[in-house]
């Protein structure tokens, strides 16, 4: 049985109605696969709130489409990634918290709060936080065979490899494989990256930010990219299913709840981040999804098994050469979305 929430599911309510006996409705605009389904029952059971779950692939869609709808009314919750907060911020798209409203802020990790994204985080909580890295099947690619980004260039890997479809991420390896940093706003850089990338094109079989771990679980594809807590995921059904940080480095984000501006139900909203920070969901829910959790107490209440879990909560080591993804600016980004579209069109 599908443990998580789809694209346009309406959850039936399970109680409660609003004073003017219309039932209240958050409108909540996610990365799918991203909120247990458990979740979202208590909070309706315990609120009377009925959430309408609307789901995105990548932080480019869910930016165009709030920008769209930036003078109108449709979500009320959505969670950009790392320096989309920052960019989002900058242009207007969202609502100032209101901190009064949100119980349970004390409890974040004091090093994913008061970032340079969204200082004093008037805009921004952060959800959950975790690192995109390499995959491969441990069934048909040994140990040890796959342990840098630069890997993914090998001809015996030829149409088995599988890409995020999402554009930062993938220019991010480009780089990092160059030696420059996945942040780059030098043309010359992206150019560069560009051309390293079409080298990789024959390779790739699939982009895939919807379920990245699916190609992997299908056969599909062999080795790529994938994200911590698809891996963790992955395993379930896949025990073969191996995740690698990369000698390069990592790429590392946070994703962070964040109300558009003109959402119809703020209140609403700002009830189900408080809801989230509850220690034993947070718990919960970095146990069913496989990311790490900001919250400080939850941590203290995780199963062993998934606290010592390096793929979710890695060590050290880990993080060495580690990069946090940041805004680029405006100039940049039309660079890397010109050359994504050459990249992915062939042209």
């Amino acid at each position: 049985m599908k443990k998580f929430a789809i694209a346009g599911l309406a959850v039936v309510a399970l109680a409660g109605c609003s004073s003017q006996d219309e039932q209240q409705v958050l409108n909540l605009y996610n990365w799918s696969e991203y909120m247990p389904q458990q979740v979202l029952d208590q909070f309706e059971e315990e609120t009377g709130i009925q959430v309408i779950y609307t789901t995105y692939d990548s932080n480019e869609a869910m930016y165009a489409r709030l920008k769209l709808l930036s003078e109108g009314a449709q979500y009320d919750l959505a969670m950009p990634s790392t320096y989309y907060v920052n960019k989002m911020r900058a242009e207007g798209l969202l609502a100032e918290l209101d901190h009064s409203k949100i119980e349970g802020f004390d409890r974040l990790d004091p090093d994913l709060i008061n970032l340079d994204i969204d200082p004093d985080n008037a805009f921004s909580v952060p959800y959950l936080w975790g690192s995109t890295g390499l995959a491969f099947n441990g069934d048909v690619i040994d140990a040890g065979q796959v342990t840098r980004w630069e890997d993914l260039w090998d001809e015996q890997y030829q149409g088995r490899v599988m890409l995020t479809n999402d554009m930062r991420e993938v220019f991010h390896i480009g780089l990092r494989v160059l030696g420059y940093s996945g942040n780059s706003t030098d043309p010359d850089e992206i150019r560069e990256a560009y051309e390293k990338l079409t080298e990789l094109m024959p390779s790739v079989r699939t982009f895939n930010s919807d379920a990245p771990r699916m190609p992997y679980l299908e056969g599909e594809a062999d080795v790529g990219m994938i994200w911590n807590g698809e891996a963790v995921m992955g395993r379930e059904d896949m025990p073969a299913l191996e995740y690698v940080y990369p000698e390069e480095g990592v790429i590392v984000w946070l994703d962070s709840f964040v109300i558009p501006r003109n959402a119809p139900n703020p209140d609403a909203a700002h009830k189900f981040i408080s809801f989230v920070l509850q220690p034993e969901i947070s718990a919960m829910i970095s146990e069913e999804i496989g990311y790490a959790t900001p919250n400080l107490e939850a941590r203290k209440m995780l199963d062993e098994a998934v606290a010592s879990d390096r793929t979710s909560y890695p060590a050290e080591a880990d993080m060495v050469n580690a990069e946090f993804q940041a805004d680029v600016g405006d100039d940049a980004m039309q660079i890397y979305t010109r050359y994504w579209e050459q990249l992915k069109t062939g042209r």
